[in-house]
């Protein structure tokens, strides 16, 4: 059961001892997930705009590597005008990015109701780039995730988790000891209203540190979870699926088996523009690759014109090691 909050209740210290100090296995990690209010909610905010969306509205789908500059973000969106952003990698209570709400400063600077869940508590602060960035030696909360930006309110919505065996936290995954991390990849699903009825609009995040079979089975179970949550509503999903990653030696993303799975389902993967979607950052200066990881796929839903924001601002600096992929559509 998803509780829908205004704040999100901190790890407390028994909790975080337990983290610590359990054993690294899959059975440990649903407990403590299970123990964990803040890992089964999704919080509620902003203020919206519009009682509802238009017949045509524009879609924004963005990981924006923990979200270091929301301003500049949100600003850097503006002229797109967005309706919906799809928001992954964002940082709530992070030493890295100044202990701050970051969702909700994107979403207070467009104009937007939100709903923001919790992906992974994060224990430390980051690699050395990221710890650049720190002033304090503590995450005031932890959290890092994925959000539903909106100008019309939020109808409904929930939290679909796709791992619940903790990926980044048991040994049999090849997690890293260094780091113990609670949680696993998600995605968060609203209903919306606009002028033409009810959509979902929904936005993920999938595994970067497994391959397609691993995607794959988080796609399928992610699919099913909207046709529960949203039946019979046109749905768009949008986010890093994270195509590509440990498919030796190119790395493509045509290798991926998620797609022929969308479509199977009634999804259309011609939302997305062409191009390549990663670029060095200021956290990720020099990435071995670009790829194409970043995606939209409608089903009920006409596209009307799509394209590929870069995350370089007006002073050449890149917000994120990703690019903003967007899409105007109809229903």
């Amino acid at each position: 059961m998803i509780s829908l909050l205004d704040s999100l209740p901190p790890v407390t210290e028994d909790q975080r001892n337990t983290l610590l100090s359990a054993p690294r296995t899959a059975d440990a990690h649903r407990a403590m997930m299970a123990d964990v209010l803040a890992m089964n909610a999704v919080q509620i905010g902003g203020t919206a705009t519009q009682k509802a969306l238009p017949s045509d509205i524009t879609v924004a789908a963005w990981n924006v590597e923990r979200c270091l500059f929301p301003a500049d973000t949100a600003a850097h969106l503006m002229p797109l005008a967005p309706d919906v952003v799809l928001l992954s990698e964002v940082d709530h209570g992070m030493a890295r990015t100044g202990q701050r709400h970051t969702t909700e400063e994107v979403a207070a600077a467009l104009g937007m109701s939100y709903g923001y869940g919790v992906e992974f508590f994060e224990m430390g602060l980051g690699g050395p780039t990221e710890r650049h960035f720190c002033q304090d030696g503590f995450n005031a909360l932890g959290w890092h995730g994925n959000a539903v930006l909106s100008k019309a309110p939020l109808s409904k919505v929930t939290l679909i988790r796709l791992d619940d065996h903790g990926h980044w936290f048991s040994e049999a995954s090849g997690a890293d000891p260094e780091q113990p991390r609670l949680g696993g990849r998600m995605a968060i699903a609203a209903v919306l209203p606009t002028d033409a009825g009810e959509i979902c609009v929904v936005s993920t995040h999938l595994e970067s540190n497994a391959g397609p079979a691993h995607r794959h089975a988080q796609f399928a179970l992610l699919l099913d979870a909207v046709d529960a949550f949203a039946p019979g509503l046109p749905v768009l999903i949008g986010g890093d699926l994270n195509t590509g990653n440990h498919i030796p030696p190119h790395f493509d993303h045509r290798d991926e088996t998620l797609f022929e799975l969308g479509e199977a389902r009634g999804y259309d993967w011609g939302f997305t523009a062409e191009g390549m979607t990663t670029r060095p950052s200021l956290i990720t200066p020099h990435p071995e690759r670009v790829m194409k990881l970043d995606w939209i796929a409608a089903r009920d839903m006409r596209c009307l014109e799509k394209g590929v924001l870069s995350s370089l601002d007006t002073n050449d600096r890149p917000l994120a090691d990703h690019d903003c992929v967007w899409a105007r559509v109809a229903f």
